[in-house]
Protein backbone atom coordinates (compact mmCIF):
# COMPACT_ATOMS: atom_id res chain seq x y z
CA UNK A 1 0.00 0.00 0.00
CA UNK A 2 2.63 2.56 0.68
CA UNK A 3 4.94 1.56 -2.38
CA UNK A 4 1.12 2.20 -4.50
CA UNK A 5 1.48 6.07 -2.31
CA UNK A 6 5.02 6.50 -2.89
CA UNK A 7 4.71 5.95 -6.99
CA UNK A 8 3.00 9.03 -8.30
CA UNK A 9 5.74 11.32 -6.04
CA UNK A 10 8.00 8.87 -7.95
CA UNK A 11 6.94 9.43 -11.48
CA UNK A 12 7.52 13.63 -10.76
CA UNK A 13 10.15 13.15 -8.47
CA UNK A 14 12.92 13.94 -12.01
CA UNK A 15 10.21 16.70 -13.10
CA UNK A 16 10.16 18.29 -9.96
CA UNK A 17 13.98 18.11 -9.31
CA UNK A 18 14.43 20.21 -12.94
CA UNK A 19 12.51 22.74 -11.64
CA UNK A 20 13.65 23.13 -8.76
CA UNK A 21 17.50 23.10 -10.24
CA UNK A 22 17.29 25.20 -13.24
CA UNK A 23 14.46 27.49 -12.40
CA UNK A 24 13.40 27.61 -8.57
CA UNK A 25 17.41 28.14 -7.88
CA UNK A 26 18.40 30.37 -10.61
CA UNK A 27 15.05 32.55 -9.77
CA UNK A 28 16.48 33.17 -6.07
CA UNK A 29 20.42 32.65 -7.22
CA UNK A 30 19.24 36.02 -9.55
CA UNK A 31 17.65 38.08 -6.75
CA UNK A 32 20.47 37.58 -4.10
CA UNK A 33 22.76 38.78 -7.11
CA UNK A 34 21.02 41.87 -8.25
CA UNK A 35 21.75 42.61 -4.03
CA UNK A 36 25.17 42.78 -4.75
CA UNK A 37 28.00 44.75 -6.63
CA UNK A 38 29.28 41.38 -8.46
CA UNK A 39 31.27 41.92 -11.45
CA UNK A 40 33.17 40.40 -13.87
CA UNK A 41 35.97 42.18 -12.92
CA UNK A 42 36.04 41.74 -9.03
CA UNK A 43 34.81 38.56 -8.16
CA UNK A 44 33.57 39.60 -4.66
CA UNK A 45 30.54 40.62 -4.22
CA UNK A 46 29.74 42.45 -1.49
CA UNK A 47 25.94 43.18 -0.64
CA UNK A 48 24.72 46.77 -1.67
CA UNK A 49 20.91 45.99 -0.76
CA UNK A 50 18.61 48.05 -3.19
CA UNK A 51 21.18 50.30 -4.55
CA UNK A 52 21.42 48.49 -8.10
CA UNK A 53 17.32 49.12 -8.13
CA UNK A 54 17.50 52.42 -7.53
CA UNK A 55 20.16 53.28 -10.16
CA UNK A 56 18.26 51.36 -12.31
CA UNK A 57 14.87 53.40 -11.90
CA UNK A 58 16.95 56.74 -12.27
CA UNK A 59 18.71 55.75 -15.80
CA UNK A 60 16.96 56.70 -19.09
CA UNK A 61 18.46 54.01 -21.12
CA UNK A 62 16.46 51.98 -18.79
CA UNK A 63 12.99 53.15 -20.06
CA UNK A 64 13.87 53.02 -23.35
CA UNK A 65 14.65 49.57 -23.58
CA UNK A 66 11.66 48.95 -21.58
CA UNK A 67 9.48 51.28 -23.88
CA UNK A 68 11.05 49.54 -27.05
CA UNK A 69 10.18 46.11 -25.61
CA UNK A 70 6.44 47.23 -24.74
CA UNK A 71 6.39 48.26 -28.84
CA UNK A 72 7.95 45.10 -29.99
CA UNK A 73 5.70 43.18 -27.74
CA UNK A 74 2.39 44.56 -28.44
CA UNK A 75 2.77 44.57 -32.02
CA UNK A 76 4.48 41.61 -32.76
CA UNK A 77 2.08 39.58 -30.56
CA UNK A 78 -0.94 41.17 -32.55
CA UNK A 79 0.04 40.69 -35.94
CA UNK A 80 1.27 36.91 -35.38
CA UNK A 81 -2.08 36.36 -33.79
CA UNK A 82 -4.03 37.96 -36.70
CA UNK A 83 -2.45 36.97 -39.31
CA UNK A 84 -1.89 32.95 -37.98
CA UNK A 85 -5.11 32.72 -37.44
CA UNK A 86 -6.28 34.12 -41.28
CA UNK A 87 -3.97 31.23 -42.18
CA UNK A 88 -5.07 28.55 -39.93
CA UNK A 89 -8.99 29.56 -41.28
CA UNK A 90 -7.48 29.83 -44.78
CA UNK A 91 -5.72 26.21 -44.80
CA UNK A 92 -8.46 24.26 -43.17
CA UNK A 93 -10.29 23.50 -46.82
CA UNK A 94 -7.37 20.54 -46.61
CA UNK A 95 -6.98 20.62 -50.28
CA UNK A 96 -3.64 19.63 -51.67
CA UNK A 97 -2.44 23.26 -51.82
CA UNK A 98 -2.93 24.01 -48.02
CA UNK A 99 -1.01 20.95 -47.12
CA UNK A 100 2.00 22.95 -49.39
CA UNK A 101 1.24 26.20 -47.76
CA UNK A 102 1.32 24.77 -44.38
CA UNK A 103 4.89 23.16 -44.73
CA UNK A 104 6.22 26.55 -46.74
CA UNK A 105 4.90 28.46 -44.04
CA UNK A 106 6.46 26.07 -40.99
CA UNK A 107 9.55 26.59 -42.62
CA UNK A 108 11.08 29.46 -41.18
CA UNK A 109 10.32 27.95 -37.97
CA UNK A 110 12.80 25.37 -38.32
CA UNK A 111 15.80 27.64 -39.68
CA UNK A 112 18.02 28.79 -36.98
CA UNK A 113 17.01 32.08 -36.09
CA UNK A 114 20.90 33.68 -36.78
CA UNK A 115 20.41 32.39 -40.20
CA UNK A 116 17.49 34.40 -40.59
CA UNK A 117 18.76 37.08 -39.45
CA UNK A 118 21.24 37.51 -41.64
CA UNK A 119 19.36 36.82 -45.01
CA UNK A 120 17.05 39.75 -43.77
CA UNK A 121 20.53 41.43 -43.12
CA UNK A 122 20.86 41.01 -46.47
CA UNK A 123 17.14 41.44 -48.39
CA UNK A 124 16.98 44.85 -46.18
CA UNK A 125 20.19 46.62 -47.28
CA UNK A 126 19.30 49.36 -47.96
CA UNK A 127 21.86 49.64 -51.26
CA UNK A 128 21.81 46.02 -52.56
CA UNK A 129 18.69 44.51 -50.87
CA UNK A 130 16.21 42.80 -52.46
CA UNK A 131 13.55 44.69 -51.05
CA UNK A 132 14.39 47.83 -51.87
CA UNK A 133 15.10 46.58 -55.30
CA UNK A 134 11.14 45.45 -55.25
CA UNK A 135 9.95 49.12 -53.73
CA UNK A 136 11.79 50.85 -56.99
CA UNK A 137 10.12 48.15 -59.45
CA UNK A 138 6.58 49.50 -58.51
CA UNK A 139 7.44 53.27 -57.87
CA UNK A 140 7.73 53.47 -54.18
CA UNK A 141 10.83 55.32 -52.47
CA UNK A 142 13.75 53.39 -51.09
CA UNK A 143 13.60 52.59 -47.30
CA UNK A 144 16.19 52.34 -45.01
CA UNK A 145 15.40 49.87 -42.36
CA UNK A 146 17.60 48.79 -40.20
CA UNK A 147 19.86 51.75 -40.59
CA UNK A 148 17.22 54.67 -39.60
CA UNK A 149 16.13 54.61 -36.21
CA UNK A 150 12.43 55.17 -37.80
CA UNK A 151 12.43 52.30 -39.35
CA UNK A 152 14.48 49.78 -37.54
CA UNK A 153 12.10 48.47 -34.92
CA UNK A 154 9.58 47.68 -37.80
CA UNK A 155 11.94 46.00 -39.38
CA UNK A 156 12.71 43.65 -36.13
CA UNK A 157 9.24 43.04 -36.15
CA UNK A 158 8.48 42.16 -39.88
CA UNK A 159 11.87 39.38 -39.01
CA UNK A 160 9.79 38.12 -35.85
CA UNK A 161 6.87 37.61 -36.80
CA UNK A 162 7.81 36.05 -40.82
CA UNK A 163 9.90 33.56 -38.89
CA UNK A 164 7.00 32.81 -35.90
CA UNK A 165 3.86 33.15 -38.00
CA UNK A 166 3.78 29.33 -39.49
CA UNK A 167 4.34 27.82 -35.51
CA UNK A 168 1.67 29.38 -34.87
CA UNK A 169 -1.00 28.62 -37.61
CA UNK A 170 -0.66 25.24 -37.20
CA UNK A 171 -1.43 25.43 -33.53
CA UNK A 172 -4.82 26.99 -34.32
CA UNK A 173 -4.73 25.15 -37.03
CA UNK A 174 -5.02 21.87 -35.05
CA UNK A 175 -7.66 23.74 -32.44
CA UNK A 176 -9.99 24.43 -35.51
CA UNK A 177 -9.45 20.72 -36.92
CA UNK A 178 -10.57 19.41 -33.27
CA UNK A 179 -14.32 21.79 -33.72
CA UNK A 180 -17.42 19.00 -33.82
CA UNK A 181 -18.15 19.12 -37.59
CA UNK A 182 -21.71 19.01 -36.09
CA UNK A 183 -21.48 21.93 -34.92
CA UNK A 184 -21.00 24.06 -37.94
CA UNK A 185 -23.94 21.56 -39.68
CA UNK A 186 -26.44 22.48 -37.20
CA UNK A 187 -25.57 26.38 -38.06
CA UNK A 188 -26.03 25.91 -42.01
CA UNK A 189 -29.60 24.31 -40.97
CA UNK A 190 -30.27 27.55 -38.96
CA UNK A 191 -28.71 29.44 -42.41
CA UNK A 192 -26.17 31.58 -39.74
CA UNK A 193 -23.66 33.73 -41.84
CA UNK A 194 -20.19 32.14 -41.91
CA UNK A 195 -19.14 35.43 -40.37
CA UNK A 196 -21.39 34.69 -37.62
CA UNK A 197 -20.61 31.58 -37.12
CA UNK A 198 -16.58 32.37 -37.01
CA UNK A 199 -17.13 34.73 -34.02
CA UNK A 200 -20.06 32.45 -32.41
CA UNK A 201 -18.88 29.15 -32.80
CA UNK A 202 -14.73 29.22 -34.08
CA UNK A 203 -13.70 31.86 -32.01
CA UNK A 204 -15.52 30.52 -28.64
CA UNK A 205 -14.20 26.67 -29.54
CA UNK A 206 -10.94 27.52 -29.87
CA UNK A 207 -10.15 30.25 -27.54
CA UNK A 208 -8.43 28.25 -25.05
CA UNK A 209 -6.10 27.47 -26.94
CA UNK A 210 -5.70 31.08 -28.29
CA UNK A 211 -5.43 32.20 -24.83
CA UNK A 212 -2.64 29.99 -24.36
CA UNK A 213 -0.52 31.18 -27.43
CA UNK A 214 -1.49 34.64 -26.17
CA UNK A 215 0.49 34.25 -22.70
CA UNK A 216 3.37 32.03 -24.55
CA UNK A 217 3.99 34.31 -27.51
CA UNK A 218 3.84 38.06 -24.54
CA UNK A 219 6.55 36.10 -22.80
CA UNK A 220 8.48 35.32 -26.02
CA UNK A 221 8.16 38.80 -27.30
CA UNK A 222 9.60 39.84 -24.12
CA UNK A 223 12.46 37.69 -23.92
CA UNK A 224 13.43 38.93 -27.45
CA UNK A 225 17.45 38.77 -28.40
CA UNK A 226 19.11 37.16 -30.96
CA UNK A 227 17.13 39.13 -33.36
CA UNK A 228 18.35 42.22 -32.09
CA UNK A 229 21.90 41.15 -31.55
CA UNK A 230 22.45 40.25 -34.66
CA UNK A 231 20.93 42.67 -36.90
CA UNK A 232 21.65 46.06 -34.85
CA UNK A 233 22.98 45.36 -31.63
CA UNK A 234 20.64 47.80 -30.52
CA UNK A 235 21.15 50.44 -33.00
CA UNK A 236 20.55 52.99 -34.34
CA UNK A 237 20.43 55.31 -31.42
CA UNK A 238 19.04 52.60 -29.25
CA UNK A 239 15.85 52.42 -31.33
CA UNK A 240 16.11 48.66 -30.83
CA UNK A 241 17.59 48.01 -27.75
CA UNK A 242 15.03 45.79 -25.86
CA UNK A 243 15.26 45.00 -22.31
CA UNK A 244 17.04 41.35 -22.71
CA UNK A 245 19.58 43.09 -25.16
CA UNK A 246 20.21 45.81 -22.02
CA UNK A 247 20.82 43.07 -19.73
CA UNK A 248 23.36 41.00 -21.67
CA UNK A 249 24.83 45.06 -22.74
CA UNK A 250 25.47 45.79 -18.97
CA UNK A 251 26.29 42.38 -18.14
CA UNK A 252 28.62 41.39 -20.44
CA UNK A 253 30.26 43.99 -22.03
CA UNK A 254 29.77 46.41 -19.18
CA UNK A 255 30.11 43.91 -16.88
CA UNK A 256 28.79 44.87 -13.83
CA UNK A 257 26.40 41.43 -13.11
CA UNK A 258 24.64 42.61 -9.99
CA UNK A 259 23.23 45.51 -12.07
CA UNK A 260 22.21 43.17 -15.01
CA UNK A 261 20.46 41.16 -12.53
CA UNK A 262 18.38 43.96 -10.68
CA UNK A 263 17.11 44.85 -14.65
CA UNK A 264 16.61 40.83 -14.69
CA UNK A 265 14.36 40.75 -11.59
CA UNK A 266 12.56 43.36 -13.06
CA UNK A 267 11.46 41.92 -16.21
CA UNK A 268 10.52 38.47 -14.19
CA UNK A 269 7.95 41.33 -12.21
CA UNK A 270 6.92 42.50 -15.06
CA UNK A 271 6.22 39.05 -17.16
CA UNK A 272 4.56 37.94 -13.69
CA UNK A 273 2.35 40.71 -14.02
CA UNK A 274 1.61 40.97 -17.75
CA UNK A 275 0.20 37.14 -17.02
CA UNK A 276 -1.46 37.74 -13.81
CA UNK A 277 -3.63 40.76 -16.07
CA UNK A 278 -4.50 38.06 -18.83
CA UNK A 279 -5.83 35.79 -15.84
CA UNK A 280 -7.35 38.37 -14.26
CA UNK A 281 -9.16 40.20 -18.02
CA UNK A 282 -9.47 37.19 -20.40
CA UNK A 283 -9.86 33.66 -18.20
CA UNK A 284 -13.08 34.33 -17.83
CA UNK A 285 -13.91 34.60 -21.13
CA UNK A 286 -12.16 31.54 -22.68
CA UNK A 287 -14.92 28.93 -23.22
CA UNK A 288 -13.41 25.34 -21.92
CA UNK A 289 -15.61 22.39 -23.52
Amino acid sequence: MKKKKAYPYLLIGPAILFMLVFVIYPMFYLGYISLTNWNLINPTKKFVGFNNYITLFHREEFYKSLFNTCTYTFFTVISIMVIALLLAVWFNRNTKFDTFGQMAIFTPHIIALVSVAMVWLWLMDPDAGLLNYILKVFGFPPSKWLQSSKTSMMSIIIVSVWKSVGYYTLIILAALQSIPKDIYEAADLDNAPKIRQFFKITLPMISPQLFFLLIVMTIDSFKVFETVRVMTSGGPNFSTNVLVYYIYDNAFINMKLGYAAAAGMVLLVIIGLITIVYFKLLAKKVHYQ
